[in-house]
Protein backbone atom coordinates (compact mmCIF):
# COMPACT_ATOMS: atom_id res chain seq x y z
CA UNK A 1 0.00 0.00 0.00
CA UNK A 2 3.21 2.59 0.01
CA UNK A 3 2.99 4.96 -2.10
CA UNK A 4 5.64 6.40 -4.18
CA UNK A 5 7.99 8.56 -2.06
CA UNK A 6 6.66 6.56 1.38
CA UNK A 7 9.40 5.85 3.83
CA UNK A 8 7.62 3.86 6.37
CA UNK A 9 5.27 0.76 6.11
CA UNK A 10 1.87 -0.11 6.82
CA UNK A 11 1.63 -3.22 9.08
CA UNK A 12 -2.10 -4.27 10.49
CA UNK A 13 -3.45 -0.88 12.27
CA UNK A 14 0.04 1.37 12.26
CA UNK A 15 1.91 2.94 10.58
CA UNK A 16 5.93 2.56 10.82
CA UNK A 17 8.06 5.15 9.81
CA UNK A 18 11.90 4.65 10.63
CA UNK A 19 14.30 7.45 12.23
CA UNK A 20 17.76 7.46 12.65
CA UNK A 21 19.36 9.99 15.06
CA UNK A 22 22.27 11.97 13.79
CA UNK A 23 23.59 14.64 15.78
CA UNK A 24 21.84 17.38 15.13
CA UNK A 25 18.87 15.74 16.68
CA UNK A 26 20.94 15.63 19.93
CA UNK A 27 22.32 17.97 22.80
CA UNK A 28 25.62 18.40 24.33
CA UNK A 29 25.85 14.70 26.05
CA UNK A 30 24.29 12.62 22.43
CA UNK A 31 20.92 12.50 23.54
CA UNK A 32 17.76 13.53 21.62
CA UNK A 33 16.74 16.95 22.53
CA UNK A 34 13.06 16.74 23.78
CA UNK A 35 10.92 18.80 21.00
CA UNK A 36 13.01 17.06 18.04
CA UNK A 37 10.54 13.80 19.10
CA UNK A 38 7.66 16.22 17.87
CA UNK A 39 9.65 16.73 14.63
CA UNK A 40 10.13 12.52 14.07
CA UNK A 41 6.19 12.58 14.93
CA UNK A 42 5.60 14.85 12.18
CA UNK A 43 7.33 13.22 9.52
CA UNK A 44 5.76 9.75 10.46
CA UNK A 45 2.05 11.40 10.25
CA UNK A 46 3.46 13.16 6.83
CA UNK A 47 4.77 9.42 5.42
CA UNK A 48 1.29 8.45 6.58
CA UNK A 49 -0.60 10.44 4.18
CA UNK A 50 1.55 9.78 1.83
CA UNK A 51 1.70 6.04 2.05
CA UNK A 52 -2.21 6.09 1.65
CA UNK A 53 -2.03 8.06 -1.35
CA UNK A 54 -2.85 11.30 0.34
CA UNK A 55 -0.65 14.36 -1.55
CA UNK A 56 -0.57 17.23 0.75
CA UNK A 57 1.05 19.67 -1.77
CA UNK A 58 -2.37 18.88 -3.99
CA UNK A 59 -4.91 19.56 -1.34
CA UNK A 60 -2.91 22.91 -0.72
CA UNK A 61 -3.21 23.49 -3.87
CA UNK A 62 -6.86 22.61 -4.96
CA UNK A 63 -9.24 25.48 -5.84
CA UNK A 64 -9.91 26.11 -1.69
CA UNK A 65 -6.67 24.63 0.07
CA UNK A 66 -6.31 22.88 3.03
CA UNK A 67 -4.34 20.71 5.20
CA UNK A 68 -4.09 18.93 8.49
CA UNK A 69 -2.83 21.38 11.28
CA UNK A 70 -2.12 19.73 15.15
CA UNK A 71 -4.62 21.32 17.39
CA UNK A 72 -2.90 19.73 20.47
CA UNK A 73 -0.08 16.98 21.78
CA UNK A 74 0.16 15.24 25.18
CA UNK A 75 3.47 13.54 25.05
CA UNK A 76 5.34 11.05 27.50
CA UNK A 77 8.88 10.97 27.83
CA UNK A 78 10.28 7.28 28.92
CA UNK A 79 13.70 7.29 28.23
CA UNK A 80 16.00 8.76 25.81
CA UNK A 81 16.86 7.87 22.52
CA UNK A 82 20.77 8.70 21.68
CA UNK A 83 22.96 9.72 19.14
CA UNK A 84 22.81 6.77 16.18
CA UNK A 85 20.41 4.81 17.25
CA UNK A 86 17.30 2.77 14.92
CA UNK A 87 13.79 4.27 15.84
CA UNK A 88 10.86 3.52 14.83
CA UNK A 89 7.32 5.86 14.82
CA UNK A 90 4.73 4.01 15.22
CA UNK A 91 1.16 5.46 14.59
CA UNK A 92 -1.98 4.07 14.79
CA UNK A 93 -5.76 5.93 14.50
CA UNK A 94 -7.30 6.30 17.68
CA UNK A 95 -10.66 8.71 15.87
CA UNK A 96 -11.67 10.14 12.90
CA UNK A 97 -14.42 12.91 13.00
CA UNK A 98 -15.66 15.00 11.12
CA UNK A 99 -12.64 17.57 10.70
CA UNK A 100 -10.30 16.40 13.43
CA UNK A 101 -8.09 12.97 13.53
CA UNK A 102 -6.39 11.34 17.12
CA UNK A 103 -3.10 9.78 16.65
CA UNK A 104 -1.30 7.79 18.63
CA UNK A 105 2.05 7.79 18.28
CA UNK A 106 4.98 6.08 20.00
CA UNK A 107 8.56 6.44 19.63
CA UNK A 108 9.94 3.27 19.93
CA UNK A 109 13.41 1.57 20.15
CA UNK A 110 14.26 -2.35 19.31
CA UNK A 111 10.16 -2.14 20.45
CA UNK A 112 10.22 -0.88 23.67
CA UNK A 113 8.55 2.78 23.69
CA UNK A 114 10.49 5.48 24.64
CA UNK A 115 8.22 8.05 23.79
CA UNK A 116 4.40 7.82 23.93
CA UNK A 117 2.41 11.10 22.26
CA UNK A 118 -1.03 11.46 21.42
CA UNK A 119 -1.80 13.88 18.82
CA UNK A 120 -5.15 15.48 17.50
CA UNK A 121 -4.92 17.17 14.06
CA UNK A 122 -7.77 19.46 12.73
CA UNK A 123 -8.46 19.72 8.52
CA UNK A 124 -8.49 23.49 7.72
CA UNK A 125 -8.80 25.33 4.83
CA UNK A 126 -5.76 28.04 4.31
CA UNK A 127 -8.14 30.84 6.00
CA UNK A 128 -7.95 28.88 9.41
CA UNK A 129 -11.26 27.82 9.15
CA UNK A 130 -12.46 23.74 10.09
CA UNK A 131 -13.43 21.72 6.89
CA UNK A 132 -14.82 17.88 6.75
CA UNK A 133 -12.09 15.77 5.99
CA UNK A 134 -12.55 14.84 2.03
CA UNK A 135 -14.50 11.64 1.91
CA UNK A 136 -11.16 9.81 -0.23
CA UNK A 137 -9.13 10.98 2.75
CA UNK A 138 -11.71 9.55 4.99
CA UNK A 139 -11.90 6.60 3.23
CA UNK A 140 -8.41 6.01 3.18
CA UNK A 141 -7.68 6.39 7.09
CA UNK A 142 -11.09 3.85 7.60
CA UNK A 143 -9.21 1.36 5.61
CA UNK A 144 -5.90 1.60 8.17
CA UNK A 145 -8.22 1.23 10.93
CA UNK A 146 -10.06 -1.85 9.55
CA UNK A 147 -6.35 -3.89 8.84
CA UNK A 148 -6.03 -3.85 12.59
CA UNK A 149 -9.71 -5.38 13.22
CA UNK A 150 -9.00 -7.73 10.17
CA UNK A 151 -5.82 -8.65 12.28
CA UNK A 152 -7.12 -8.94 15.51
CA UNK A 153 -10.36 -11.32 14.30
Amino acid sequence: MAERGASGRIEGDAHLFPVRVYWEDTDAGGIVYYANYLKFTERARSDLLRGLGVDQQAMLGDGEGAMFAVRDVTIEYLSPARLDDDLVVATRLVALKGATITLDQDVLRGGEALVRSRVRAAFIGLGGRPRRIPTDIRQAMEGLAARGEEEES
